[in-house]
């Protein structure tokens, strides 16, 4: 039996889009960062790849929105329910202990409900604040009539910078957690695959999500 699509073609196509494009936004990014701003030309090559970058990014942020707010499912996906807290302590149970010991994931992915409350809290705060509110910082060091004049007249050019550094910060650290947890399926690439493809096995649906093996078998007895 096929088992359920988990990740319609659109959001694949625009999963590995928006990496990529992150990872030109940090790469450029952080290039930026150690030269120094004031010490680059007005036409450096990697000061247009990360403005082009985040053009890039803009437009796919909207199309998530868009696609998103469109789906009937969207409340369902990444709205908190009521139902959901008493699953987070649980959850956060599982990731910083459970998990090492080989236990079972208390959440099981289908369809409707894709992700875990944890989750939820982190994909919404990404893509429905962190994300436009980078974005919105690096839109206003553009040179925009009128705009410019009055961050520069007001002294707001160095708490924007701040700003836009700090949101950087934590798309990095985001990425890294992120890139973890993708490893943690029935085998190392099991979500990596199911992004791809859209699938995801029952196995790996229900799998514990934990080490296996010696190490996870030297867990449970420690902890018996």
């Amino acid at each position: 039996m096929k088992p359920p699509c988990l990740h319609p073609l659109p959001l694949r196509v625009w999963h590995w889009t928006n990496a990529f494009i992150m990872i030109a936004l940090i790469v450029t990014g952080l290039y930026l960062r150690l030269q120094g701003i004031a010490a680059l030309k007005p036409h450096d090559p990697v000061l247009s790849w990360h403005r082009y970058a985040g053009y890039a990014m803009i437009g796919a942020i909207a199309f998530w929105l868009i696609y998103t707010l469109a789906s009937k499912d969207t409340r369902s996906q990444y709205g908190i329910r009521k139902k959901d807290f008493p699953n987070v302590f649980p959850q956060i149970r599982f990731y910083l202990f459970s998990i090492f010991a080989g236990a079972e994931n208390p959440f099981k992915a289908d369809p409707d409900h894709k992700y875990n409350p944890l989750q939820k809290m982190a994909y919404g705060a990404l893509m429905f604040f962190f994300l436009p509110a980078q974005a919105l910082t690096g839109l206003l060091f553009m040179d925009i009539p009128v705009v410019r004049p009055y961050l520069l007249s007001e002294g707001l050019i160095r708490p924007l910078d701040a700003i836009h550094v700090t949101l950087t910060y934590l798309l990095i650290l985001y990425v890294i957690v992120h890139l973890y947890m993708a490893t943690l399926g029935a085998t190392f690439l099991s979500h990596t695959k199911a992004m791809i493809t859209g699938y995801e096995d029952e196995d790996n649906r229900t799998h514990h999500e934990g080490p296996s093996g010696p190490v996870a078998a030297s867990l449970e007895r420690t902890t018996e």
